[in-house]
């Protein structure tokens, strides 16, 4: 026994004195130009890379200072950083033969920069593809690595020129197996978004390819968590786009043919400047299809749920350039309005304080067309059977005579249809018909700016019993139009407190030339003509 547990000792301090001498016995930095040129030869990037030493524990060896040269048409700065590269590699070859076989590699906090150029490009895509002595269209089949390993990576994601919209992703770490240029490889990749969102890709890519590695294929899932979209980069944050975006979808790539389904969440969503946070959460679910090399897209479906309403977004995008531009219809009929009420805040529009949308059904089909952070909206609105509670729009008529007061809290809107346009400057209702039961008929234009800031031009046909009709009758007379033209009126203030006041001024002179009078008696026949719709007589 004594004899055997000698031997035991006897090999066991001969390992450790092997393993302790192997790194001054085997001077692998020899190795770095030959490594340096292969990769170099394979990647088709200046690869650069500091000192070399066994590494046992990993059963490798570690590679100080890495450092991989970006595409120049891109920047003159690296693509790749890191501190620490850590290969595996065959040891027994390495230590008998003198020969380093590389199998696997783990990349410790690299910083990585991807570009997209403002024709789509990325500086990724050329990798591998100017290989030195390497073909057009062929692929270096024996290189092959089993395993890929990113810990704790940094991936700074920007356009050429346009610097101040970069993006970092942090907390990367990506695991992939047997990556060749002639076989389908697994993979796993997470990290984290500005704003600490979450971002998790896992499934298939592969065989690389070798002329564009952004067109090799792949399928996978994606699942995004608390998206900021205010900090993403992709829009301007001018435009007021905002919110915080949950995504799962389905990607299958091949060709540069990119086909995608899924499903998007958004919460407090903001969709104009002047805009606040949606007050419920907007559900997407999608189909679309993209073409990388013309980086156009269509949007074969979209259904956006806003509680039990319903509209259709279709059409065509494209990504070329900076910014996304989209050509695309939102089509939606019979829409419950109260379900729309706490997502009317994302597009600027405020109602009164107090008041809610307690019915109503809301049609539309309009055209969207633009850039992303800059749409020009388009198209008819129809509503029927609305109910304001909380809220009495006949009392903003109190300049109207016989119209001050009545109408309890609560303003019904029969119908309600328009002609929109909002783009840069503003929301513009034109061709406007409003039917009130207890105000009457309301016809113009109206004007909403940025600001949300009124500029209205409208004609009323006021309802009701006589005193009212007898007034509508009388204004009509004094705008010059006859006695069933209506009352000219505006309307300034706020969309949370407008300001209604009728619109006489030019009116007088009609109305003395009706009565036969001249313009510096106007004043006074104005007040005869009221006087008499009272019942009495101006006092003389």
């Amino acid at each position: 026994m004594k004899k055997t547990l000698t031997i035991v000792g006897i090999v066991a301090a001969v390992l450790i004195v092997i393993v302790l001498a192997l790194p001054f016995v085997v001077d692998v930095n020899k190795f770095k130009p030959t490594v340096e040129t292969q990769l170099t030869t394979a990647l088709g990037r200046k690869v650069t890379l500091g000192n070399i030493q066994l590494a046992l524990l990993s059963g490798g060896v570690r590679v100080d200072d890495v450092t991989i040269a970006d595409d120049p048409a891109f920047s003159h700065s690296s693509f790749l950083e890191a501190k620490h590269l850590t290969a595996g590699v065959a040891l027994m070859p390495l230590i008998f033969s003198q020969k380093m076989g590389i199998s696997s590699f783990t990349i410790d906090q690299p910083q990585v920069s991807l570009i997209r150029s403002t024709s789509g490009k990325w500086n990724y895509a050329s990798m591998g593809a100017s290989a030195p002595g390497k073909s057009s269209g062929s692929a270096p089949a024996e290189i092959s690595v089993a395993k890929l390993a990113i810990k704790d990576g940094t991936i700074v994601v920007g356009v050429v020129g346009a610097p101040g919209k970069t993006r970092t992703y942090k907390n990367v770490d990506l695991e992939a197996s047997d990556l060749s240029y002639t076989s389908q490889f697994p993979f796993s990749l997470s990290a984290k978004t500005p704003g600490d969102g979450t971002i998790k890709v896992d499934g298939k890519a592969g065989p690389i390819n070798a002329t564009d590695a952004s067109l090799t294929p792949l399928n996978a899932k994606i699942d995004v968590k608390n998206l900021d979209l205010a900090l993403t980069g992709f829009v301007d944050p001018s435009s007021g786009i905002a919110g915080i975006v949950a995504l799962t979808a389905n990607v299958d790539s091949s060709g540069g043919s990119v086909n995608a389904a899924g499903s998007l969440q958004a919460e407090k969503l903001k969709v104009a400047a002047a805009g606040s946070p949606a007050k419920v959460p907007i559900t997407i679910d999608y189909e679309t299809a993209y073409d990388m090399m013309s980086q156009k897209g269509n949007l074969k479906r979209a259904d956006v749920h806003i509680g039990k309403a319903t509209a259709h977004l279709t059409g065509a995008y494209a990504t070329a350039g900076a910014v996304t531009t989209i050509q695309m219809k939102l089509n939606g009929q019979g829409m419950s309005v109260p379900d729309l009420e706490g997502a009317l805040p994302a597009a600027g529009v405020t109602l009164p304080p107090g008041a809610s949308l307690q019915a109503g059904s809301l049609d539309l089909n309009l055209s969207i067309s633009g850039p992303v952070d800059k749409l020009t909206i388009v198209g008819p609105v129809n509503l029927s059977d609305g109910k304001i509670a909380g809220y009495n729009l006949k009392s903003k008529f109190s300049a109207f005579p016989g119209m001050g007061g009545g109408g309890g809290s609560t303003t019904e809107i029969q119908s309600f249809k328009t002609d929109l346009r909002q783009d840069a400057s503003g929301t513009h209702a034109q061709n406007l018909i409003v039917v009130i039961p207890s105000i009457g008929t309301i016809t113009g234009d109206a004007n909403v700016s940025p600001t949300n800031q009124l500029d209205c031009k409208m004609v009323a046909k006021l309802s009701g019993g006589s005193l009212i009709g007898g007034a509508g009758a009388v204004f009509g007379t004094v705008a010059g139009g006859g006695k069933n033209s209506g009352i000219p009126f505006t309307v300034t203030g706020t969309t949370a407190n407008p300001v209604i006041l009728p619109n006489l001024g030019a009116a007088a002179g009609n109305l003395v030339k009706g009565v036969g009078g001249t313009a510096a008696s106007a004043p006074e026949s104005l007040g005869k003509s009221v006087g008499g719709l009272f019942g009495h007589k101006k006092s003389n």
